[in-house]
C-alpha cells in the first residue's frame, strides 16, 4: 500500500509539475497566488464571524439592543466581504482551470500526434483505451478537482491552525479524577475534536477504498459505450445494408449492462458510505454542545462565549473531516490521475519504440529512383508476412502491385510510408521528393469542402477556381458551388466520390511519386479509367505505384510486381496507354 501511495504521489507530480514549472509559467503563478490569497480570505472572514458570535449572543444574552443592532451592521459588512472575496475565488479559479487544462490539452495533443504514436497505439494493445476521452474529459476532470481539491485542503490546514487556537483558548482546563487525584487536560475540545476526526477519517478510508477502483471501471465502461455509438453513427449505412440492428441493439446493451452493473457497485459502496458520513456529520453539530455544556451551566462561559466554543469546534472539526467528506471525490479523482498517467506512458512507450528504430529506415538517397531494400514486414503479432522484399521505381515510370488477398499489399503499402511499425529495411527517396499515399479509404473530415480539397495542406492553399476545376475534371462538378459548405462529407459523399476527391487532392499537390492502395475501387471501369487517364495527363513527370486487383488496371502501367514475386513487364500495349485513351 506505501508503495502504492509512493507511485501515485511520483505520478501525480509528474502530471502536474510541467505547467508549472515551464518557462513563462509567472502568469500562472500569479493567478494561483491571488487564488490562494481568495482562499485565505475566506478563512480569514470566518474567524471574523467567530469573533462576532461571542459579541452577538452576549448582547442577545443581556438584552443590549444597542450592541445588537451594532453587530448586525458588523455582520452586514462581513456577509458583504465574504460574498465578494466568494465570487472571485470562484472566478478566478475557473479561470486557471481553463488556462490549465488548455495547455495540458495542447500539451496531450502535440505528444498524442507525435512520431504518429495515436497511430501506433491503435495497432497494438499498450494498456489505454477512448485516448478521445482521456483528452476530452480526464484531463478537464483533473484540473478541476486538483485545483478545488488542493484549495480545500489548504483550507482546511489554515483553518485548523486559526481555530485550532481559538478552540484551545476558548476550552479553558478539563480537571479528570484519576487514581486518587485528578488530570488536568488543558485545552480538551480540541483534542476530542481531534480525536473525533481521526476515528471517523480511518472509518470512511476503510469504507471508501474500492470507490478508486470502481470509478476507474465506470469511466472506461461510459468511454466504451460512447465510442461503441459513434461508430454506429458513423456507420449507419453499412450496418442498415447488413440489417445489423439486432447484433449492434444486443452490443451496445451488453457495454451499457457494463456501465449498469459498475454503477450498481458503486452505489452499493457510496450508501454505506453515507450512512456512515451522513451519521457522522449530524453527531458533529450536537457533539461540541455536550462537551462544552459543564463549563456553560458551571458559570465559566457566556452565551457567547459557549456559541463562539461551538463555532470554533466545528470549524476545526470540518477542517480535520476534511479527508471524510471529499473522500467520493478523492476516490473519482485518483482513478482519473491513474488513466491519465497510464495514457501518458503508453504514448512515451509508442514515441520510444518510433524513435527506436521500430519500421523502415526512411533516407533522403542521391539517386533519382524511390527504393526499398530487403524489407521484412510482419503482423502485430510478430508473424511473418512478407520477407526481404526490394524494388526501385523510377521517375514518371507507372507500376502495378498486384497478388492475392491478405498477401501483404497493403501492409507493404503502409510499411513504404513509414507507417507501419513491424518491419525492418530501408526505403530511400530522391533527393526532396514529394511523395503522397492514398489509401482505398480516404480521410474526410468535419468543415468546408475547400478544407477536404486542401487537406492536409491549409484550406486557403489554392484558389476557389482552381479547386472548382479540379472538380470539374475529377467529375465532382456538381459540388463546384459548396467549396465553402462545412459538412460531415464522409457522411455527405458516396464511396466513390470521397474516391474522386482523393484524386482531387493527387492533382492539386503534384506528387512527384504517388502511391494508391486499390484508391479507384469504388469507381466503376469506365470512371477508374477516366480518372487513370486524367492523372497520367496531367501528372506526366509523376511516377505513379497502383495497388489493385482489378486486370483492367493492367493497361495502364508499364510493370507489374506481384507480391512475393519477380517483376514483369507488361505487354507494349501498356506502353501506349496515351494513343489507347
Amino acid at each position: 500500500m506505501q508503495n502504492t501511495n509512493r507511485t501515485f504521489i511520483a505520478d501525480l507530480w509528474a502530471l502536474t509539475k510541467p505547467y508549472w514549472s515551464e518557462q513563462g509559467a509567472w502568469a500562472a503563478r500569479g493567478l494561483l497566488f491571488a487564488v490562494v490569497a481568495l482562499n485565505l480570505g475566506l478563512v480569514y472572514v470566518n474567524v471574523l464571524l467567530n469573533r462576532w458570535n461571542n459579541a452577538f449572543y452576549n448582547a442577545l444574552q443581556s438584552m443590549n439592543k444597542v450592541v445588537f443592532f451594532h453587530q448586525l451592521l458588523v455582520f452586514s459588512g462581513l456577509a458583504t466581504a465574504y460574498i465578494a472575496i466568494a465570487v472571485y475565488q470562484l472566478y478566478l479559479n475557473q479561470m486557471l482551470q481553463i488556462r490549465w487544462r488548455r495547455w495540458l490539452t495542447d500539451r496531450y495533443l502535440t505528444l498524442w500526434m507525435a512520431e504518429r504514436s495515436y497511430y501506433r497505439l491503435q495497432l497494438g494493445d499498450r494498456g489505454t483505451d477512448n485516448p478521445d476521452q482521456r483528452i476530452a474529459d480526464d484531463l478537464a476532470a483533473f484540473c478541476d478537482k486538483t485545483l478545488n481539491l488542493g484549495l480545500g485542503l489548504l483550507s482546511a490546514a489554515v483553518s485548523l491552525v486559526s481555530f485550532g487556537l481559538i478552540l484551545w483558548t476558548l476550552s479553558g482546563t478539563l480537571s479528570l479524577p484519576l487514581a486518587g487525584g485528578h488530570v488536568a487536560i488543558p485545552g480538551y475540545m480540541l483534542w476530542v475534536a481531534l480525536a473525533y476526526a481521526i476515528a471517523g477519517t480511518g472509518l470512511v478510508h476503510w469504507i471508501g477504498r474500492p470507490l478508486v477502483s470502481l470509478n476507474f471501471l465506470q469511466q472506461k465502461f461510459e468511454a466504451n459505450f460512447r465510442f461503441s455509438l459513434v461508430r454506429l453513427r458513423e456507420n449507419a449505412e453499412s450496418v442498415a445494408l447488413y440489417a445489423g440492428e439486432g447484433s449492434e441493439l444486443h452490443s451496445l446493451r451488453q457495454r451499457f449492462a457494463d456501465i449498469v452493473g459498475n454503477w450498481w457497485a458503486i452505489m452499493k459502496r457510496q450508501k454505506t458510505l453515507t450512512w456512515f458520513r451522513a451519521g457522522y456529520n449530524q453527531i458533529g453539530i450536537i457533539f461540541p454542545f455536550l462537551v462544552a455544556a459543564p463549563r456553560y451551566f458551571a458559570g465559566s462561559i457566556q452565551l457567547g462565549g459557549l456559541m463562539q466554543t461551538v463555532s470554533a469546534f466545528g470549524q476545526v472539526q470540518d477542517a480535520l473531516s476534511w479527508f471524510v467528506n471529499a473522500y467520493a471525490q478523492l476516490a473519482e479523482w485518483r482513478a482519473t490521475v491513474e488513466r491519465l498517467t497510464a495514457f501518458r506512458r503508453a504514448i512515451d512507450a509508442a514515441r520510444a519504440a518510433a524513435n527506436s528504430g521500430s519500421g523502415v529506415s526512411l533516407t533522403a538517397g542521391e539517386s533519382a529512383r524511390f527504393a526499398a531494400q530487403d524489407i521484412d514486414v510482419d503482423l502485430p503479432d510478430g508473424t511473418a508476412l512478407l520477407p526481404a522484399v526490394s524494388m526501385e521505381f523510377a521517375a514518371g515510370e507507372r507500376v502495378l502491385l498486384t497478388g492475392p488477398s491478405g498477401s501483404g499489399k497493403s501492409t507493404l503499402f503502409r510499411a513504404l510510408a513509414g507507417i507501419w511499425p513491424y518491419c525492418r529495411g530501408t526505403v530511400s527517396t530522391p533527393p526532396q521528393a514529394r511523395v503522397l499515399f492514398l489509401p482505398q479509404k480516404p480521410y474526410l473530415g468535419i468543415g468546408s469542402l475547400r478544407a477536404q480539397l486542401c487537406y492536409p495542406g491549409p484550406a486557403d492553399s489554392h484558389g476557389d477556381a482552381e479547386l472548382q476545376a479540379v472538380l470539374g475534371a475529377c467529375g465532382l462538378s456538381h459540388l463546384a458551388a459548396r467549396l465553402g459548405e462545412e459538412q460531415h462529407w464522409a457522411q455527405q459523399l458516396s464511396g466513390g466520390e470521397q474516391q474522386r476527391v482523393a484524386i482531387a487532392r493527387a492533382l492539386l499537390r503534384q506528387p512527384g511519386w504517388l502511391f494508391m492502395d486499390e484508391a479507384t475501387s469504388a469507381l466503376d471501369e469506365n470512371s477508374e479509367a477516366a480518372l487513370y487517364s486524367l492523372l497520367i495527363a496531367r501528372l506526366p513527370q509523376s511516377c505513379i505505384i497502383s495497388i489493385g486487383h482489378r486486370s483492367s488496371l493492367t493497361r495502364f502501367h508499364q510493370r507489374s510486381i506481384e507480391v512475393g514475386r519477380a517483376a514483369a513487364a507488361l505487354p507494349d500495349r501498356a506502353l501506349r496507354l496515351e494513343d489507347a485513351a
